[in-house]
């Protein structure tokens, strides 16, 4: 009898011994804000093998949920060749991510009934009253007069038929004029001893490459809205932006041309070369540009401003917020609705099967076509690698950043999957 109630014993303790060791050997998982800490860490093992393989120099990346972040890290370097080390505060080029705080401006101005969406652009630069496109002719090239004026809402959405005159079709013709081939990558204006509207008005005169509302072509239109917000504001694009943007939602480093004081932050441009081997980009509009030594006279609103991955988180959580940030409203939540809904249809198709786009933004109208995001999330990059996503449904903004030419998306692109891999309470 006693045996039989020894054995009993064993038996009762035996499955909570076996909790105890199995709770020892596989601790539970970390949740921080609905992420994994765990599974995040596999961000850090990429980041860091990327550049232990010489594709990138360095990066930052940096994961918000609810306006909290989840995720932070700097990898690498910010100038291999001073020994200078990747940091979170560094100063990047952020390109085409300019457009966003430029079409804000925009509608900040259509708001005070200053810009209507319908207006043509012909009432603030008049050179754009009679554009003209260009056409296929054969062997050459055909030039016919627009079916209709440009409008502000053709800008917003890259809808008008104006490109970044890289195309065979414009290029010669751009090139003599200082842009296309002649500005850089062709979207490159910093180096520009004159004013934006002087460049715009002068691309005025030049033929598009299709007609306003036919075809998504990407190019200076943005740069065009620099203009329009000078005109319609009565201050430069850089003024308007300082004091109605930037300074009001606490973007301390975010500006066309780099303050000498913040030089030391500003990332070194790198590029990769015909095999794949990182090397320092040279010093011209190609290259490191002139952000730091130059006229600093030309504020290209599509494709000019620097900024820090933290600046640029406070204007997308003032968009994710529905036009306020902290008790400061930018913009109306309509507005923000109207910003991230698509605006063109099925037009972006060719360029993005997943997306449209909306008055500043990509939009993702598709569940699992090409990411993890939800339907209804918003993004963009620059020419310069970085890029961003708004998860509306998931109160997520995941932005990375790096400076490298040309722009290569082979590590930008995989950020978001690296993100949502270690989402394991999603809300959508």
């Amino acid at each position: 009898m006693r045996r039989t109630v020894h054995f009993s014993a064993i038996l009762a303790v035996a499955p909570c011994l076996l909790a105890a060791q199995t709770a020892t050997s596989v601790p539970p998982a970390r949740i921080i804000n609905g992420f994994d800490a765990g599974r995040l860490t596999r961000i850090d093992k990429a980041l860091q093998t990327y550049v232990d393989s010489n594709e990138i120099a360095g990066a930052v990346v940096l994961v918000l949920r609810d306006g909290r972040p989840v995720y932070e890290k700097a990898v690498g370097w910010a100038d291999k060749e001073s020994g200078r080390r990747m940091t979170t505060d560094a100063i990047f080029r952020i390109a085409s991510q300019s457009k966003a705080i430029t079409s804000t401006a925009v509608l900040m101005l259509v708001e005070e009934g200053k810009i209507g969406l319908q207006d043509p652009v012909s009432r603030f630069i008049p050179e754009f009253a009679h554009t003209q496109v260009a056409t296929h002719a054969g062997a050459g090239t055909g030039i016919t007069p627009a079916k209709r004026e440009i409008t502000i809402h053709d800008l917003l959405t890259h809808t008008s038929g104006i490109s970044y005159g890289t195309d065979s079709l414009v290029a010669s013709t751009y090139a003599r004029q200082g842009l296309g081939p002649a500005a850089g990558w062709g979207w490159y204006t910093a180096d520009k001893n004159e004013p934006i509207c002087t460049t715009m008005s002068r691309l005025g005169s030049l033929p598009f490459v299709s007609q306003p509302g036919e075809k998504w072509v990407y190019g200076y239109n943005i740069d065009v809205l620099g203009c329009v917000v000078e005109r319609a504001s009565g201050m430069p694009l850089d003024q308007f932006i300082r004091t109605r943007i930037t300074d009001p939602l606490g973007m301390k480093d975010t500006f066309f041309f780099i303050p000498p004081d913040k030089r030391q932050r500003l990332v070194t441009v790198y590029m990769n070369d015909s095999v794949g081997r990182l090397q320092r980009a040279p010093d011209n509009a190609r290259g490191q540009g002139h952000y730091v030594e130059g006229p600093r006279r030309n504020f290209s609103g599509g494709a000019g401003l620097l900024s820090t991955i933290h600046d640029y988180a406070r204007f997308l959580q003032m968009i994710a917020n529905g036009g306020q940030l902290d008790g400061v409203r930018i913009l109306a939540p309509r507005t923000v609705m109207l910003m991230t809904t698509n605006q063109v249809d099925t037009l972006m198709k060719s360029f993005s099967p997943c997306s449209g786009f909306g008055l500043a933004f990509g939009v993702h109208d598709r569940f699992g076509c090409d990411d993890f995001s939800s339907v209804g999330s918003y993004s963009w990059g620059g020419a310069y690698g970085s890029s961003y996503l708004v998860d509306p449904k998931e109160h997520l903004i995941i932005l990375y950043m790096e400076n490298r030419l040309p722009r290569k998306p082979d590590v930008s692109s995989r950020i978001p999957a690296l993100v949502y891999q270690a989402l394991v309470d999603p809300r959508s």
